[in-house]
C-alpha cells in the first residue's frame, strides 16, 4: 500500500490528488462539479466578447456611411478610403478599397475591408477572403446598427451557452477515449480501479485544463497575456490533461497482494 491516505475529498479538481478523488465519486458528483468548472469557462467567455469584441465592432458600424453594402461580390463604399474604422486591443476594423496596406493596426486581429475581398492581418500572416457572390449585406449605418444592437446580447448568450455545453459533451467523448489508458495505468501499478471508475478519473482529469485556458483568456483580455502567451496557454491545456491522466491513477492506493500460506505451517 503507498503511504498516503487514498484521496475521498471530490470536490477539488485542480491538483492531481484531488482528481484522483473523483475515481471513487459518484457520477453525479463529477457532473456537478464539471457543471462548475463549465460555467466558468462560459462567464470568461461572455465576457471576452462583450469586453473587448463587442464595443469594437459597435463602434465599427458607428463610422459606417449611411448607405451602402456588399451586393454581387462587390463592396458598395460610399466614403473615404482608406479609413480605419474601429481599433481596440483585440480587434480593428478598416476600409482600403484597392488593400494598398497603408493603413495597419497594432491590435492582434484587423481586418481590411477591399473592393471585392477583405483582408486579415495578424501575427500570424495575412489572409484574403472573397465576399460572397450570391449575398447581399447591409454594410451601412442605418441598417447594420439596429440589427447588430438587436442581435449581440442574443449571440453573446448563445457563446456561454455553447461554450458550457460544448465543454460537457468534450469531456464525456474525452474521458470515453482516454478512459481506457488510465485504466492501464491502474493495471499496471498495481492499483484497482474499474471501467467505470476510470472513466470518472478521465473526466476529471479535463477540469485543470479548462481552469487554466479560462484564466487564460481572462489575463488575455486584461492585457496581461498578448496572443503569443495565450496561444501557448492553450496548448498547455491541452498537455496538462494528459499529465493528469497520468499522475492522478498514482494517488490511489496499491491493491494488497493476497496474504501467501505457509505450506510449512502445521495446523492443530
Amino acid at each position: 500500500m503507498s503511504a498516503f491516505t487514498e484521496p475521498s475529498f471530490a470536490w477539488e479538481p485542480i491538483t492531481p490528488r484531488g482528481v484522483a478523488a473523483f475515481a471513487r465519486a459518484s457520477f453525479e458528483r463529477l457532473l456537478v462539479v464539471q457543471g462548475v468548472i463549465a460555467l466558468i469557462a462560459a462567464l470568461s467567455v461572455a465576457w471576452f466578447i462583450s469586453d473587448g469584441i463587442e464595443p469594437t465592432i459597435s463602434a465599427a458600424i458607428g463610422q459606417l456611411p449611411d448607405a451602402g453594402g456588399i451586393r454581387g461580390g462587390r463592396l458598395d463604399w460610399r466614403g473615404e478610403s482608406p479609413v480605419l474604422l474601429a481599433e481596440g486591443n483585440r480587434l480593428a476594423f478598416s476600409v482600403d478599397l484597392e488593400h494598398g496596406g497603408s493603413l495597419r493596426s497594432p491590435a492582434d486581429f484587423q481586418f481590411e475591408l477591399g473592393n471585392d475581398s477583405v483582408r486579415v492581418f495578424s501575427l500570424f500572416g495575412e489572409g484574403m477572403m472573397e465576399y460572397p457572390g450570391g449575398y447581399q449585406i447591409a454594410l451601412n449605418r442605418i441598417d447594420a446598427r439596429p440589427v447588430w444592437g438587436a442581435w449581440a446580447p442574443d449571440l453573446i448568450a448563445l457563446a456561454a451557452i455553447g461554450t458550457f455545453l460544448g465543454l460537457l459533451l468534450v469531456w464525456a467523448v474525452l474521458a470515453t477515449v482516454y478512459f481506457l489508458p488510465v485504466w492501464l495505468i491502474c493495471f499496471f501499478s498495481n492499483r484497482d480501479l474499474n471501467f467505470r471508475a476510470s472513466w470518472r478519473l478521465a473526466g476529471a482529469a479535463l477540469m485543470p485544463g479548462a481552469l487554466l485556458l479560462s484564466l487564460s483568456l481572462v489575463l488575455y483580455e486584461l492585457g496581461a497575456f498578448d496572443v503569443v502567451q495565450f496561444c501557448f496557454a492553450f496548448g498547455m491545456h491541452l498537455v496538462i490533461g494528459w499529465i493528469y491522466l497520468f499522475l492522478s491513477p498514482l494517488f490511489l492506493n496499491r491493491v494488497l497482494p493476497a496474504e501467501k500460506a505457509n505450506p510449512f505451517h502445521s495446523k492443530a
